[in-house]
């Protein structure tokens, strides 16, 4: 076990909850003594939120800002001056749009603290544990990284957390890569390649399926630590998930980048709230995938059918319907760069345009999803 003087252990994850996020972000930076593990006051310190769309983060897919807030306030009140924030949204979104709407760019103006868009960022290609990949340059001139990721469900990994929010370190032209891998090894290994030197996890409201959000479920909990896996394993617990069952993780912890012993971790709760029983979490996205050829996609046109699917099921089960999308369409849903070059029935985005039913764009609005797929069904 590595201890850093008086700081928080490997094996340890601090929580908080309550409704004054940026006073519970704070509270658990004094508790786990960050600015000793830290050290010097000139280091360069990077901030990773999560903007991977453009949304506000009560709709629970992007990291509030008050939790950034706490962490900048509690840094400078100790002497740390050099602090930026880092991030890039999906391909398909401009992070410009997502900083705005999630209500970064007030942030910056009253902190005074740099937004670098990674999507403007030219990158480098670093071996990570065996694998090449394209990182944005940025992460070069950082000594200390706080990733601060939203607890959320996924719709192709089943979860996302702390691992795959370093995602928005690298290039769009390596995310579709990416996917076009499988995302679940290029995502260990990335994490191999870019150390996380402290987390913050916004467990404020994420939403438990889709990485958009659109479903938040109320949590008001924040936790921190120092272990990614570790973190990423208890939020498997937190999401009612095995965390065996998200590959990355496994993989991760196999390259030696964390722990997923959770049996052994020790859960500090800092106040008494929050410890009783939870709520059951709900998981549409099993249910609905099962209507989806699914090879490859990229998570913001995958992102954008799996709502539109929920929609539609909601439609047809108020009115007594009996919900069987293939039935209903004649055949499944095809999505992802698999399909490229390939014909089919009916296909979603560009890389499906060979299809005989199919709806344009990377990726294509939600509306226009419905309105292609309710149109189909009515065909049919």
């Amino acid at each position: 076990m590595i201890i850093f003087g008086n700081v928080m252990e490997l094996n340890e994850i601090l929580s908080v909850t309550g409704t004054d996020y940026l006073k519970m972000t704070i509270r658990l930076l004094e508790e786990a003594d960050l600015a000793s593990r830290i050290g010097d006051r000139s280091s360069r310190i990077a901030l990773k939120p999560n903007l991977v769309s453009p949304s506000p983060p009560s709709y629970g897919a992007t990291t509030h800002t008050e939790i950034v807030a706490g962490i900048i306030t509690y840094l400078r009140k100790r002497g740390f001056g050099d602090i930026r924030i880092m991030e890039s949204s999906w391909v398909g979104a401009r992070t410009k749009d997502s900083m705005e709407i999630a209500g970064y760019d007030i942030l910056c103006r009253e902190y005074d603290v740099p937004f670098l868009d990674m999507q403007k960022e030219k990158s480098f290609i670093k071996d990570c544990a065996g694998m090449k990949l394209s990182i944005c340059n940025a992460v070069k001139d950082v000594d200390f990284l706080i990733n601060i990721p939203v607890l959320k469900g996924h719709c192709q990994t089943r979860m996302t957390c702390c691992l795959k929010n370093l995602k928005g370190l690298i290039p769009s032209k390596e995310k579709r890569r990416f996917h076009s891998m499988g995302l679940h090894k290029p995502i260990a290994h990335l994490a191999a390649g870019i150390r996380q030197d402290f987390i913050v996890v916004d467990n404020i409201c994420g939403d438990p399926d889709f990485e958009d959000g659109g479903n938040p479920l109320v949590r008001n909990r924040i936790f921190a630590g120092c272990d990614p896996v570790l973190l990423d394993t208890y939020g498997c617990r937190i999401l009612d998930l095995d965390p065996e069952d998200v590959g990355y993780l496994v993989l991760a912890a196999g390259l030696g980048v964390g722990s997923m012993d959770i049996q052994h971790a020790r859960i500090r709760t800092l106040d008494d709230k929050g410890s009783g029983q939870e709520e059951p979490v709900p998981h549409k996205i099993v249910a609905l995938s099962d209507a989806v050829e699914e090879v490859e996609s990229c998570s913001a046109c995958y992102g954008s059918l799996i709502p539109v699917l929920e929609r539609l099921r909601s439609e047809f089960e108020e009115t007594g319907r009996p919900w069987d999308l293939p039935a209903l369409l004649g055949d499944k849903i095809c999505i992802g760069q698999g399909w490229q070059g390939k014909s089919g029935r009916i296909g979603i985005g560009r890389c499906t345009r060979a299809f005989e039913y199919n709806i344009g764009g990377c990726p294509p609005e939600q509306e226009e999803i419905y309105s292609f797929l309710r149109r189909l069904i009515d065909i049919s």
